[in-house]
């Protein structure tokens, strides 16, 4: 079964970064895409980033520029280094195992690392 644990989250301030870390158990890292979403309260979840296999990437329109998203094969680890956070950044931050870097439903997700961004 593949498990996907998030870590990294935190309270920062507006301005400030903070970097999450997906780790990915077993072969699925190496076949699969990965992407980031991410839920606030009231909100739905939404994509933040995916980076695929070959470490194609793409991004949501309110993370260009501010997030990047990496993939490290030799720790099955994908990261999501974001600057400049805003309060609207406040969420629970999810990585996803996918296929594909898009159109395909993620079959498998973590349980979510808090993002707390304060103005």
């Amino acid at each position: 079964q593949v498990q996907l644990v998030e870590s990294g989250g935190g309270l920062v301030q507006a301005g400030g970064s903070l970097r999450l870390s997906c780790t990915v158990s077993g072969s699925i890292f190496s076949s699969n895409a990965i992407r980031w979403y991410r839920q606030a309260p009231t909100k739905q979840r939404e994509l933040v980033a995916a980076i695929s296999i070959a470490a194609s990437t793409n991004y949501a329109d309110f993370a260009k520029g501010r997030f990047t998203i990496s993939r490290d094969n030799a720790k099955n680890t994908v990261y999501l280094q974001m600057n400049s956070l805003k309060p609207e950044d406040t969420a629970v931050y999810y990585c996803a195992a996918a296929r594909f870097l898009s159109l395909t439903t993620p079959h498998s997700w973590g349980l979510g690392t808090q993002v707390t961004v304060s103005s």
